[in-house]
């Protein structure tokens, strides 16, 4: 029984002092929503920016900068450095150091979404599979990542105009619409949020949209043909030594290295990460102190009535536990709201950002490091509390009574 009174007790002494409770859990909640939302994510972040990365050991591209360069190539959230030659992909595909070339010609999108001139290849990277229709293979034809098809509602069969840029707002390709031949299964990465069509398709419509040309012009138009960028895999070791600044000193390219610059933009990132966190514990600092200055007000407020306790027989340890549950309701109850919040807030922003067919997140993630956030939360609270119950516990009958 002593649990159960302790606890009703806190409950109405809480319920007591409305305003002074709903402040406390306040200061809690937002503490640890602010925590909970950058652990979770940045970790969602970090995972699904290393799993686009994964198996990408090189980027090449137009010379420019190399951070552009992959945001732009491998994140597709950027615009590209330029383009180079097509013939940039059978040199490098000659290489001995080099094991796999995969080629990207962007420029233009559907409904925000980009349209990714490529081969079969960049979609095997990424482990796609088929969910209706199938494979592309002629040009003009495109198949959808999961997310693009959801937001589009195109299906198998379905024809769309491409436009320039990649924010969805140019000229459209009004002669050259694309037939949908497939749409992939979900994969978790950023082959979901791309439309991916062959290669010829991009040349095609901006080589006068697919009109037939004899073999001496095409052989013509190949050594003016461009890509945006190459995906390379080493095939051995020593290629990640040699292979950078080979490319590097040829006039026009740039070789940019996915995990270096992955590694500089967590660094730039972990910056804003760390300010944010810090904020978060300033937090919950205050809240631990605020809850403190409450409960120690509300022992010096009912120093009678714990005395009256007393007197018909409660113990000292029914007082300790008393203003210990108080803090830890506190605490557990601001952990709570604050979890909720966090999450709510950032599924809010994962569906924002998956309406502008950016990276997109899931509300409702939990990233391993939340764990400790409630036994911090009631560490906290039972801190807070645990002066002014060691105070309720040594309280004198006969002086409280007296005064």
């Amino acid at each position: 029984m002593t649990r159960i009174n302790a606890f009703t007790l806190a409950l109405k002494s809480l319920r007591h002092k409305p305003l002074s409770t709903a402040v406390n859990l306040v200061l809690m909640a937002v503490g640890v929503a602010m925590m909970s939302f950058v652990l979770s994510a940045s970790q969602q972040l970090e995972e699904r920016a290393l799993r686009d990365a994964n198996g990408i050991d090189l980027v090449v591209g137009a010379k420019g900068s190399p951070l552009q360069l992959i945001l732009s190539s491998i994140y597709h959230i950027d615009i590209p450095t330029g383009n180079i030659p097509l013939a940039t992909a059978a040199d490098l595909q000659k290489n001995r150091m080099v094991k796999k070339v995969i080629p990207l010609a962007l420029g233009d999108s559907f409904k925000g979404f980009r349209i990714v001139g490529t081969t079969s290849d960049y979609i095997a990277h990424y482990s796609g599979e088929i969910a209706q229709g199938k494979m592309f293979d002629a040009p003009m034809q495109a198949v959808l990542g999961a997310q693009a098809a959801a937001n589009t509602g195109l299906t198998p069969g379905g024809r769309f105009i491409g436009s320039h840029g990649i924010a969805g707002g140019g000229d459209g390709h009004g002669d050259a619409p694309f037939t949908v031949t497939g749409v992939l299964k979900p994969t978790g990465s950023v082959l979901d949020r791309l439309v991916l069509t062959p290669v010829e398709s991009v040349w095609h419509m901006h080589e006068g949209h697919g009109a037939s040309h004899d073999e001496e012009e095409k052989d013509g138009m190949d050594e003016e043909r461009e890509l945006t960028a190459l995906l390379v895999q080493y095939a051995s070791p020593l290629a990640a030594a040699m292979l950078p600044r080979a490319v590097n000193s040829q006039p026009g390219l740039q070789a940019a290295q996915p995990a270096f610059e992955s590694a500089k933009l967590f660094r730039m990132l972990g910056v804003g990460v760390d300010v944010l966190r810090g904020i978060a514990g300033i937090m919950l600092l205050s809240a631990a102190l605020s809850m403190f200055v409450a409960l120690y007000s509300a022992l010096e407020e009912r120093k009678t009535d714990l005395a009256i306790l007393r007197t018909l027989g409660a113990p000292p340890r029914k007082l300790l536990s008393l203003l210990l549950v108080e803090g830890l309701l506190l605490a557990s109850a601001g952990a709570a709201l604050g979890w909720l919040a966090g999450h709510a807030a950032l599924e809010i922003l994962g569906r924002t950002m998956s309406d502008g067919q950016n990276l997109t997140l899931d509300g409702w993630h939990v990233a391993q490091a939340e764990a400790w956030l409630v036994p911090v939360a009631l560490a906290i609270g039972f801190t807070a509390a645990l002066l002014p119950a060691l105070r309720a516990y040594r309280t004198d009958i006969a002086t409280t009574l007296s005064h």
